[in-house]
């Protein structure tokens, strides 16, 4: 009885704090196009303003890669109303921070001022879409400050460029092929007006997402925007029509060297559905249940018990148009590639023959409710869902119902799953070893 009693209070603290976690938001457009969300929390004096664009590195072209990448630097170098090299020093002497990321599908920008500086915050981003200056010199700036970056992050780091090891193999057709950061030599070729014509064609307000979280008052917000962007001109929208890949039906086994490593990694790689897809989400579950924590399948075979594996994971990326499903071991001692091969493909065969266990598939439950639970504690964060959530999901609402997917997926999702999609013919086997020196 007592236990019961527990299951009980369980359940309704977490009714409480999933009702709690609901995100209340407003979203309309703009006759630009420019897609606005407002989300009101009164709760803490802070606004983020942040504006995602649905451009990445996929919508780059073979031979000036990094292009999408680079423009996360290049439009912090000014307008004609802000100076060159005045970008951070205004959001720092107002009380805030800014920053910007860039993935295969989009890049974001976003400030966090204190609500005071809301307008601010507006401007600046309206600023960033409206008339960002690109010249010769902030080409030539960020060009050296890329480099640094890509030495530091990847060259120079240990098994630095295994991802993008991963996704050459992968894709052969798509522009998933190569790395967000790009090729510097391409970088190094373009011309400034390449660079002029990349900001035109895709830093157009209905190619953008505009969202407003924090300490406002919705009215007041929605005549700024009316200032600020209303009179940004309407860009043209061209279709992502991209390449696709034909499904991978033999395996294929590639060998990649890095001077910065001296154990090898080895690599089981998997094409998979884009992020809309139920079976994505089936698959974020599934490696969740391989490798999330020291309790997971393979830790506890592989690293703790058998001592085969210094570290062992499966992880779901999951990208717009497909995603990538892939096991990453690197042998302790005397262990053999094959010796790691023969283990994963075991635990793969258990999942596409047996059903988990009830108890395991409670426990992922949980693992799921908790992180929603935690998820969006800050209202940057949940700026950054709502945006992410419209631009590459399609449903804003997902902020709130995203769980729900989570919540309807079955052991026989999961096992079907694994016979779908980990089968060894369809599968990239990268050996990740220490260059030969």
């Amino acid at each position: 009885m007592k236990k019961r009693l527990l299951s009980v209070a369980a359940a309704a603290f977490f009714g409480m704090a999933l009702n709690a976690q609901q995100i209340k938001f407003e979203e309309y457009d703009l006759p630009n196009g420019l897609h606005v969300i407002l989300h009101q929390d009164n709760s803490a004096p802070v606004v983020t303003t942040g504006v995602m664009y649905h451009v990445g590195a996929k919508d780059e072209v073979k031979g000036r890669t990094g292009f999408a990448h680079f423009f996360e630097h290049l439009l912090f170098e000014g307008t004609p109303n802000i100076k060159r090299g005045d970008w951070f020093k205004i959001v720092s002497s107002n009380g805030g921070q800014n920053n910007a990321n860039t993935t295969n599908d989009r890049t974001y920008y976003y400030e966090t001022f204190p609500s005071n500086n809301e307008q601010l915050g507006l401007w600046m981003e309206a600023e960033r879409m409206r008339h960002a200056v690109i010249n010769q010199v902030g080409v030539d700036t960020q060009r050296e400050v890329v480099k640094e970056e890509k030495r530091l992050r990847m060259d120079n780091q240990p098994y630095g460029n295994l991802f993008t090891t991963i996704q050459k193999n992968l894709f052969t057709n798509h522009p998933y092929n190569w790395p967000t950061i790009g090729s510097m030599e391409d970088l190094n070729s373009a011309k400034l007006e390449e660079f002029q014509a990349f900001y035109k064609k895709y830093y157009v307000p209905n190619n953008a997402t505009l969202v407003v979280a924090g300490d406002i008052k919705p009215e007041e917000t929605k005549k700024w925007i009316e200032t600020y962007y209303g009179s940004i001109p309407k860009g043209t929208v061209y279709p992502k029509d991209f390449p696709k890949d034909a499904p991978i039906t033999q395996e294929k086994e590639v060998t990649a060297t890095d001077p910065n490593i001296q154990l090898p990694a080895y690599i089981f790689a998997y094409r998979t559905p884009g992020n809309k897809e139920k079976d994505a989400y089936v698959l974020d579950m599934l490696s969740s249940y391989l490798s999330n924590g020291k309790s997971s399948v393979l830790y506890k075979k592989l690293v703790d018990q058998d001592k085969k594996a210094l570290q062992v994971a499966a992880f779901n990326q999951g990208l717009e148009d497909y995603s990538i499903f892939a096991f990453f071991a690197i042998p302790m001692g005397q262990t053999t590639k094959q010796a790691l091969q023969s283990d994963i493909d075991a635990e793969i065969k258990k999942l596409q023959t047996t059903l988990i266990s009830e108890d395991d598939y409670q426990k992922l439950q949980n693992q799921y409710e908790n992180q929603f639970v935690n998820a969006n504690s800050s209202i940057q964060g949940i700026a950054a869902s709502l945006a992410t959530n419209h631009v590459l999901m399609g449903n804003t609402n997902l902020i709130n119902k995203e769980i729900d997917i989570y919540r309807g997926i079955t052991r026989q999702d999961l096992q079907n799953a694994a016979k779908k999609y980990l089968n060894s013919n369809q599968r990239i086997i990268i050996n990740y070893v220490p260059e030969k020196k």
